[in-house]
């Protein structure tokens, strides 16, 4: 299975494609869509459905899995994730992509097996599951990889069902 994670933001989105086939991962590639600071944010969401939607018609994931949005103290901030969030969901869905969504502490407890890991041991931990020299940057990239990771580790029915399509 190819799962497509995607650490929602509006300045940086994470992305991460990771193929997932018995329980094993590989890296398939990731990166970052970046929105410039002070740009209006209809076309920072523009920007981001756009590349989103190049990424999926290219490495052609089977699914999403996504980060739901917790809240902070910041309201102006968690308003535009939730934005940059739906965009992101629409493009998904528009491109025909199942979507899970994941908080973080279900990220933490799939990838390091604690719920409350520090974001280093996450990041670490991504690093070895997909055996990399590194830890990829920008971090937001390694984010999306983890939350792909724990789709992958906690998919349960869907994994089988993509697993049992080969």
């Amino acid at each position: 299975m190819r799962i497509l994670g995607v650490d929602p933001g509006y300045a940086i989105v994470g992305c991460g494609v990771v193929d997932c086939v018995h329980s094993r991962f590989q890296m398939v590639d990731y990166g970052a869509i970046l929105t410039p600071a002070g740009a209006p944010m209809e076309d920072r969401l523009e920007t981001i459905h756009h590349q989103l939607t190049c990424a999926i018609q290219r490495y052609k994931p089977q699914c999403m899995a996504i980060e739901q949005l917790y809240f902070t103290s910041n309201q102006k901030t968690v308003i535009a994730v939730a934005q940059a969030r739906g965009v992101l969901l629409l493009c998904a869905r528009q491109q025909g992509l199942e979507i899970f969504e994941y908080t973080p502490l279900q990220v933490k407890q799939a990838v390091v097996g604690y719920g409350r890991a520090e974001k280093k041991q996450v990041m670490e931990m991504t690093r070895r599951i997909l055996k990399l020299d590194c830890i990829p940057k920008p971090d937001d990239a390694a984010d999306a990889l983890a939350i792909a990771i724990c789709h992958g580790h906690t998919g349960g029915s869907a994994l089988a069902k993509y697993d049992n399509l080969r």
